[in-house]
């Protein structure tokens, strides 16, 4: 017995197939059963990216009909107007409004915690209403005012919710402070006079780690000018 390896180069050339074998090409020009298989599966190929490609160029076209304006994947030209001034940001779409607000505008005043809204650390007020910004899309906030921790205060004085915190030692880590004085500044713009109940209503989504709640309650009802219960 031989030990040298038979390689392709060395097999004895195939005799031709019979005329009724699978491979055997049909008469007048046809084609074998591999080259059908082969050529059916380019066919089938080609097809869907033809078909991939109509209905996106369908879909581009509708979007452009309705007048709906596309944007990304790369970034673009967003202008926002955060504490009463405008800013022209280069950004993803996909970039949120607390990621716009700390990375490309440097308020860092607003904080990420959670960075899925179950914390509110991260609140701003979206034309005076208090938002999640970290759920929030940037691009969602074109054309309304957004305000952060910086502009809370005026004339280099502390807003009156943030120095009642100051005085009660409303925060200890501090970092759902800012998030927690966006909410109760809020509050009383929307209500100058609320009870504790209110209070404890309006900042139910805010959770503080430290436990601090009671401070909490105490100066947003002092900065109202209400005496808390049990003072």
């Amino acid at each position: 017995m031989s030990d040298r390896t038979t390689l392709p180069q060395d097999l004895p050339e195939q005799t031709p197939a019979p005329e009724n074998h699978p491979t055997q090409p049909v008469s007048g020009g046809g084609i074998s059963r591999r080259g059908f298989l082969k050529g059916a599966g380019v066919t089938a190929a080609g097809s869907a990216l033809l078909e991939g490609v109509q209905v996106f160029s369908h879909e581009a076209v509708a979007a452009t009909r309705n007048g709906v304006k596309e944007y990304g994947p790369g970034a673009v030209p967003v202008t926002l107007t955060v504490n009463g001034k405008e800013h022209t940001l280069q950004i993803e779409p996909r970039t949120t409004l607390a990621e716009a607000l700390r990375v490309h505008m440097g308020l860092t005043g607003t904080k990420i915690i959670c960075d899925r809204g179950s914390c509110s650390g991260c609140t701003v007020l979206l034309d005076k209403t208090p938002i999640n910004s970290c759920m929030t899309l940037a691009m969602d906030a074109i054309g309304h005012k957004v305000t952060t921790i910086e502009a809370l205060s005026s004339n280099g004085g502390l807003h009156p919710v943030q120095a009642a915190f100051v005085k009660h030692d409303a925060m200890q880590c501090g970092f759902c402070t800012p998030g927690m004085v966006m909410t109760c500044s809020a509050l009383l713009d929307q209500n100058p006079k609320p009870t504790e109940e209110d209070v404890r209503k309006a900042t139910a989504g805010n959770l503080c780690r430290c436990g601090t709640y009671p401070r909490i309650f105490a100066a947003t009802l002092e900065a109202a000018g209400t005496t808390p219960r049990n003072a």
